[in-house]
């Protein structure tokens, strides 16, 4: 039990407890029993006084604090009335429209100008209100404004989706002609805030920039129309003129009292008369038909004809709000240039046809004369060389009856001498065969070891006789070829530089390029001049005149060049003079794990040719060459269009107004443009074509050209099994 009443004030309770240690200390001073308990009370009481003060002072300090911390709450409570004053002061000194609603979607506070345009409305805003109620109330307002095809439910349905998002403007109409824009931010807390500003005099501002852009639109687009060489009409989505120009009603002899604004589709066709013919496309009902159509329309294209001279082509195309736009455009003189050029081509076609006929003719006359000088070569050489082996024997059955000096000299001249013309008849029998379109060839794969090995043999006394290193390095690949046609080509290029080395060494060897192998003969002779590389491969040229015909009448090169073409293996030449010459051929790997198949021959792969229809561009500036090419190429059944330079070549592509299936071109035109550079100018306007640039030109920078180009490159005398090829290849293209 306490002696103290707790609900009392301090000043109360201190009071009491003076009273209670006073009446102690009375009774122990003046009682009458003198004993120890009167002490232990008065000790007790002692205590007890003792705790009294100190609890007295943490009352007091207690106190104390409650007053600080009473004083602080309001001051703090005077601060955020004041700071809440400040704010509503704030927000309500702005322009706009203002309101905060909790993350709940309660609101919590608005200024006066929030949905004071919604005057039935504004009343209803109150703090607590939810975001939901806030949207029904301005949703039934009748000062807003619905837009088209939209009722109130379904705007404020809208409305709340768009509260979903962190940031949401959009743009709201009001009644009178007034619009508010209506941004939502999020705020830190999930809390929202919304603003109305009012942008009626922005929106009047626009519409009225947007009509005099539409009217100084309509203009330019009246004066465009005007302009036009094309009559032109629009209509809109109910088939009603709403625009046309000038040409128009002079193109269709339309009076001008029927081209007016709402002038139907229909009436204006049946204006139409007779004289007006549909003739190309659709008929006049379809054409009636295809303007009354409510969906998306087709584009359509057609010509009328109105009497014998005059064609009209209309083209007519959808636009986006469901109307469509004709045009018609005066096409009476394309036409008859399309006509006249039909008859020029038929003529043209009937001296095609004449002048094939006539180069079958001379081709079969060439092909005759060929095949018999091919005969007459084989013959004679046949029959040659018969009385020439007895001619030796002779020879050799009298060396040993003849003992003088001088006879013995001349009897070995005798058989050099039939020596000399026995290799010039092999060499004329082999060129007859490589002429010949019936040969066939043993393809077949060769090791290089099988060619290299015999000829180092053959060849170490020949060139320790004229006092010349010969090295032949030995080679692992397999390449296919014929056996007996790759040796006498190695034998040939390997002989001629024997012969024409004075000092120094010959090197053979193989390496591998690609796909291919490359052989190559290297010598320390006396170089070919540049000008001079052509006419190497020919018949009997030689360029040292001092040889003796002992040493051979020209004909090894030239039968290395045409064993080469036949046999597909492109032939090169480096050399420079003074430094020596390498002679180079490329052959092609063995495959082993394809079949083996013999080459075809050159007159069944041009047969293959006669029926493939191919028009090739020819552009060569030497006539003579020109001229020849172009037999050969159509007496393979294929048409020529021939040109002597870039210019021509570009002005006839203009004048056909056809796109060839293949061009070949002369790299050096003499002036104007190159071979390369009419090869540019042609792809830019007639798009890519398979293309073959000739030249007699082996300079690097050619054949990188080429080579950016992506074609190819011929090199002059021409490669008539390359050429075949060629255009096998751009046939095959076009074919795909």
């Amino acid at each position: 039990m306490s002696l103290i009443d707790p609900n009392d004030s301090l000043e109360r309770q201190n009071e009491k407890l003076l009273k209670i240690a006073d009446s102690l200390m009375r009774r122990v001073e003046y009682g009458t029993s003198q004993s120890g308990a009167a002490y232990a009370q008065f000790e007790r009481a002692a205590l007890l006084e003792k705790r009294v003060r100190e609890r007295t002072l943490e009352l007091e300090r207690t106190l104390d604090l409650l007053h600080d911390a009473n004083a602080q709450l309001a001051r703090a409570n005077q601060e955020t009335e004041a700071a809440r004053r400040n704010l509503a002061d704030a927000i309500e000194t702005i322009s706009e429209g203002f309101a905060l609603f909790d993350p709940n979607d309660d609101l919590v506070m608005c200024n006066s100008r929030f949905c004071r345009d919604f005057r039935d409305t504004a009343n209803d805003l109150k703090p607590g209100l939810a975001f939901d109620s806030y949207v029904d109330r301005v949703s039934r307002s009748a000062y807003l404004q619905m837009p088209d095809h939209q009722d109130r439910d379904t705007w404020a349905k809208l409305r709340r989706q768009r509260h979903k998002d962190r940031r949401v403007m959009f743009n709201v109409q009001l009644t009178h002609d007034r619009w508010l824009q209506v941004s939502e931010h999020r705020t830190a807390n999930g809390g929202t805030v919304v603003l109305q500003t009012d942008i009626t005099d922005i929106m009047r501002v626009e519409r009225q920039e947007q009509a005099k852009l539409r009217d100084k639109q309509t203009r330019m687009i009246r004066a465009t129309l005007d302009h036009l060489n094309q009559g032109v009409c629009i209509f809109d989505e109910n088939a009603r003129l709403v625009g046309w120009n000038q040409k128009l009603g002079s193109l269709l002899s339309i009076p001008a009292r029927r081209l007016r604004i709402g002038a139907s589709f229909t009436g204006l066709l049946d204006d139409l008369d007779d004289t007006f013919e549909f003739t190309r496309g659709i008929d006049r009902d379809s054409f009636r038909r295809w303007a009354k159509e409510d969906g998306l329309r087709q584009p359509v294209s057609f010509e009328v004809q109105r009497g014998d001279s005059i064609v009209l082509h209309i083209f007519g195309r959808a636009m986006p709000d469901r109307g469509f736009v004709i045009s018609c455009t005066d096409v009476s003189a394309e036409r008859e240039a399309a006509q006249k050029l039909y008859e020029l081509n038929e003529i043209l076609e009937q001296r095609v046809m004449e002048r094939t006929l006539e180069l079958e003719d001379a081709l079969s006359a060439a092909e005759r004369a060929n095949a018999s000088k091919s005969r007459f070569v084989a013959a004679a050489s046949h029959d040659l060389l018969q009385p020439l082996s007895a001619a030796k024997l002779f020879m050799a059955s009298l060396s040993d009856k003849i003992e003088t000096p001088n006879e013995q000299a001349v009897l070995a001249k005798a058989e050099t001498a039939l020596g000399a013309a026995e290799q010039i008849i092999d060499a004329l029998l082999n060129i007859s065969k490589l002429e010949s379109d019936g040969l066939s060839f043993d393809i077949r794969p060769v090791a290089l070891r099988e060619i290299f090995d015999p000829l180092r043999d053959e060849m170490e006394m020949l060139a320790e006789k004229k006092g010349l290193t010969l090295r032949i390095v030995d080679s692992s690949l397999v390449v296919e070829s014929d056996p007996a046609y790759l040796r006498r080509i190695v034998q040939n290029l390997l002989t001629n530089a024997i012969r024409y080395t004075n000092s120094g060494r010959v090197v053979v060897g193989a390496r591998r390029n690609g796909e291919s192998a490359r052989i190559e003969v290297w010598d320390t002779g006396p170089g070919i001049a540049e000008e001079d590389q052509n006419s190497i491969f020919e018949e009997f040229r030689r360029l040292d005149a001092k040889a003796s015909n002992n040493d051979g009448l020209g004909l090894g090169l030239a039968i290395v060049e045409r064993a080469c073409a036949r046999l597909g293996h492109p032939l090169g030449l480096w050399s420079e003079p003074g430094r020596g010459s390498c002679f180079m051929l490329n052959v092609p790997l063995a495959r082993q794990a394809q079949p083996h198949t013999p080459v075809k021959s050159r007159s069944t792969s041009a047969m293959s040719l006669l029926k493939s229809g191919l028009i090739v561009l020819l552009v060569e500036n030497d006539p003579q060459l020109r001229r020849a090419m172009s037999i050969l190429i159509e007496s393979w059944g294929i048409s020529v269009i021939e040109s002597e330079n870039a210019e021509s070549a570009l002005e006839l592509m203009e004048d056909l107004q056809i796109t060839p299936d293949a061009l070949l071109l002369d790299y050096q035109l003499g002036e104007g443009a190159s071979g390369t550079e009419l090869y540019e100018e042609l792809t830019r306007r007639l798009g890519r074509l398979p293309c073959v640039i000739v030249s007699a030109e082996r300079s690097a920078q050619l054949r990188h050209e080429t080579k950016r180009l992506g074609i190819e490159l011929l090199l002059k005398p021409l490669d008539r099994t390359k050429l075949i090829e060629f255009l096998h290849a751009a046939a095959r293209q076009i074919a795909g």
